[in-house]
């Protein structure tokens, strides 16, 4: 009898310690309110995604700052400590050592945290501009038109995060986009708003708040949803929202590492077009010079002909010129 409330007991007890355990671990690598990085989406692989990544911005990141180097001289004081008698200050001197070795791991220019949706992981950026990294990886590459990643897909920076309601947002982007839209600083902008896993903050509303808060920030700031100098970058996951500000987002393709390395169509020869747009025209001559030896009926309908050919060749001669 008192064996199989011993065996229920031990259940609840792993699964109260396990659920405990992974709750805190999952709290301590998720994206945060304050900070910074960069937002990479990916095609159901996020494993190869993050392995990607990595190679990707540390290749980029050596070139731009130079190699990363670790802080911290843990192992400097082992010969000594090797010389003394294994006591309790050297036990505590070892495990403080070990404290500081994990504190470096954390401080890396790049850690992979949980997004918080699928199908998108967060690199935090230490002691770098991710925003212009990134520009830089996207110019190479727009450049080369290599590729360098398979399961990649957009490369958004993260300069700035704040809670994602819509006053909070607000509130946050009134200092936050002053370095570009405030007087003297004008640009034309567009916005660009996606919101994963969170329901509360409505796409209409939340560019027509930014929207009005540019304008106020300098009424010469101008919307261009075609060619614009500027992109507003809302990404809101949860309860955190990710903002951002670049430039080339739509020669880059919006920032997608798969579409900007494919080679563009050739255009078609002016001179060709026009050529091609002239050959209706001498058709339409000829048989405007055969109907003068029809008869009545005949010119007539000829003459309805003809009309409709001088009207495709002038659309024609539009198109080439």
């Amino acid at each position: 009898m008192s064996a199989v409330p011993n065996e229920l007991r031990k259940r609840n007890k792993k699964r109260y310690a396990g659920g405990h355990h992974n709750k805190r671990y999952k709290g301590s690598r998720e994206l945060e309110v304050g900070m910074e990085g960069i937002l990479i989406t990916c095609n159901m692989n996020e494993k190869k995604c993050t392995a990607e990544a990595f190679n990707l911005l540390n290749e980029y990141a050596d070139k731009l700052y130079g190699p990363e180097k670790l802080h911290g001289n843990a192992g400097s004081s082992s010969d000594e400590e090797e010389a003394e008698e294994e006591d309790v200050d050297v036990a505590l001197k070892k495990e403080v050592a070990q404290l500081q070795a994990s504190r470096t791991k954390q401080e890396r220019r790049f850690l992979a945290l949980d997004s918080g949706a699928n199908n998108v992981i967060f690199i935090r950026t230490q002691n770098l501009e991710s925003d212009k990294l990134v520009h830089h990886i996207l110019s190479d590459l727009h450049t080369t038109k290599k590729k360098k990643s398979r399961v990649i897909l957009r490369m958004l920076p993260v300069t700035g995060t704040c809670k994602a309601f819509q006053e909070d947002i607000v509130r946050y982007l009134t200092t936050f986009l002053e370095p570009w839209f405030k007087t003297p600083n004008y640009a034309t902008y567009q916005i660009a708003f996606k919101a994963r896993n969170s329901s509360h903050n409505k796409r209409d509303e939340i560019i027509k708040a930014v929207a009005g808060l540019v304008g106020k920030l300098n009424p010469k700031n101008k919307v261009d949803l075609t060619n614009p100098e500027l992109t507003i970058i809302v990404e809101v996951i949860k309860a955190v929202c990710c903002i951002s500000v670049v430039k080339d987002y739509t020669l880059y393709r919006k920032y997608n590492v798969q579409e900007i390395v494919k080679v563009d169509a050739p255009k078609p020869d002016a001179t060709s077009a026009k050529t091609d747009a002239n050959t209706p025209e001498e058709e339409g001559n000829q048989k405007e010079g055969d109907t003068k030896h029809e008869d009545k009926t005949g010119d007539e309908e000829n003459g309805k002909n003809v009309s409709q050919d001088d009207k495709e060749v002038d659309k024609g001669q539009g198109e080439g010129e």
